[in-house]
């Protein structure tokens, strides 16, 4: 039974018994919004662009901007639009999206991100039986030389060697159909996501090539943004693992200040210019 476009998944049934999976090339497209009009029309046309859409699922955390107003654009323009309410945590929202899937395969994609072209194509090459799903390397934008871009490649798959990443995730759906996502994980929950599709004995494979530009908000491009994503992740990060991850993410700070001091300096000399 699918849901009607804006109806809430508490009152919709999506067990396992009525599921019906399609063996056709399609894929279910699910997506996580909440206040994410700033790029969600980019992030949906690059999706449709390149993946062979069967239906794109979009759990919503009760947005309050025009979010709901871009997927129902989509929804009257293409029809296999749906929609799904959370007010949990992402967690709950990856659950219930897992929930609604009726394809094999499934992608999860960042609704802040847009993907590079023939997504699925390249995909799609590195998927036999013992994978369980592919990610493409995320990329933020604005990175300007080809020195700093292959730092941060290095930095971005060791990051995901250490706790995964939904961002662009092509998902084969056996390996998550029984999958447990504690309601109150809201960080984290892509490692778990990663962790559980390896102990059901398949890899995950990440690759350069298909790959993902990532539009973060213009608060991550502060000191005081950068510093709390990393607290953030740090404070829900395990102990052991947490060495690893604060040299990955010092890289990040770095970055960010970097890019905040050459944008200040490219500001300041477009005012003498004038």
């Amino acid at each position: 039974m699918e849901h009607e476009l804006f109806s809430d998944s508490e009152t919709s049934k999506c067990d396992g018994p009525l599921m019906i999976r399609t063996s056709s090339n399609q894929v279910d497209v699910v997506v996580l919004t909440k206040n994410s009009e700033r790029v969600l029309e980019r992030c949906f046309n690059s999706i449709f662009a390149n993946v062979p859409v069967n239906r794109l699922i979009v759990v919503d955390g009760y947005s309050t901007d025009s979010t709901l107003n871009i997927v129902r654009k989509f929804s009257d323009k293409l029809g296999n639009v749906v929609l799904i309410k959370d007010g949990g945590t992402r967690g709950s929202a990856r659950m219930k999206g897992i929930g609604e899937v009726k394809t094999g395969w499934f992608l999860f994609v960042d609704s802040d991100v847009t993907l590079s072209d023939k997504w699925y194509e390249k995909a799609k090459n590195y998927v036999d039986d013992g994978v369980g799903a592919v990610w493409g390397t995320e990329v933020w934008a604005g990175i300007r030389t080809q020195r700093v871009l292959k730092l941060f490649l290095i930095i971005t798959r060791r990051i995901f060697g250490m706790r995964g990443g939904t961002h662009d995730l092509l998902v084969r759906y056996e390996a998550v159909k029984d999958i447990d996502i504690p309601k109150n994980l809201h960080v984290f929950e892509d490692a778990l996501i990663k962790e559980w599709i390896i102990k059901k004995g398949y890899r995950v494979i990440p690759t350069y090539d298909p790959f993902c530009i990532h539009y973060r908000p213009q608060s991550v491009w502060t000191l005081k943004g950068s510093r709390d994503l990393i607290v953030d992740n740090l404070r829900y990060s395990s102990l052991k693992k947490m060495p690893s991850y604060f040299l990955a993410y010092a890289f990040y700070t770095v970055y960010v200040v970097h890019r905040s001091l050459t944008q200040k300096l490219m500001g300041s000399s477009k005012r003498i210019e004038v």
